[in-house]
């Protein structure tokens, strides 16, 4: 009964996220003529044990990513954002806390929450960022949360494919890679929803599986910070 029990939860999990993932709002990134194009995205690191496996293999593959990080999880772990914003990629606000009961008991609890994020990227990198994502997704958010984060002049990402790494347990890397090649299905442009945090070994070693079946399908791999500077968005 205990192991029936865990399997549904597991199966439900999964379910409410496709649900969340094929329902929520379309998320309109280019026109459908435009050069298919993946933006990759990492959330709730930055980790020592998984960001700098991912930052080797973006190099090697030679692919710019928008990493959302955790404001808190940046103490002690500053050279790693440092190298990510070295290396030319964007660092996005995703939270200072993570904790859901705080970060959303208001839009002022919100706002409060993404500045003190933006100024641990700013003392890092000495540059604010304009990109938002919310914990969770927006799907749902309380009109005056999203009001909010406008607002306050942030520009913010959901995302229309996954990995699933935040979903399917214990999983390998073929896993998660088939997971992001069947939710990018049939899209030109992918906003790909990945995770950098210490336990996601997994998604770490999928991720140049993921970037040369995209490659191979004639995408192009770009960040949200120059989507956003070439739309004037």
């Amino acid at each position: 009964m205990g192991a029936f029990t865990a399997f549904m939860m597991i199966f439900s999990a999964i379910l409410m996220h496709y649900f969340a993932l094929y329902n929520r709002p379309k998320i309109q990134i280019g026109r459908a003529d435009e050069t298919r194009c993946v933006y990759l995205t990492f959330d709730d690191g930055p980790s020592d044990r998984v960001t700098p496996c991912v930052l080797d293999t973006l190099k090697d593959e030679g692919v710019k990513a928008t990493f959302f990080i955790v404001g808190k999880s940046a103490k002690g772990r500053e050279g790693i954002v440092r190298r990510a914003f070295d290396e030319g990629h964007a660092i996005g606000v995703h939270s200072y806390s993570h904790e859901y009961s705080k970060i959303y008991g208001s839009p002022a609890a919100l706002a409060e929450d993404m500045e003190r994020c933006n100024d641990v990227i700013e003392s890092i990198t000495g540059k604010r960022s304009g990109l938002y994502r919310f914990p969770g997704g927006s799907y749902g958010r309380a009109e005056g949360l999203t009001a909010a984060v406008r607002a306050a002049g942030y520009e913010f990402f959901d995302w229309n494919a996954s990995c699933m790494d935040a979903e399917l347990p214990h999983p390998d890397p073929a896993s998660l890679a088939d997971a992001a090649k069947t939710t990018a299905a049939g899209k030109r442009q992918v906003i790909l929803l990945c995770h950098d945090s210490t336990d996601k070994i997994a998604t770490a070693a999928a991720l140049k599986d993921i970037i040369r079946h995209f490659r191979g399908g004639g995408y192009t791999f770009d960040t949200l910070e120059n989507f956003c500077a070439r739309t004037g968005t």
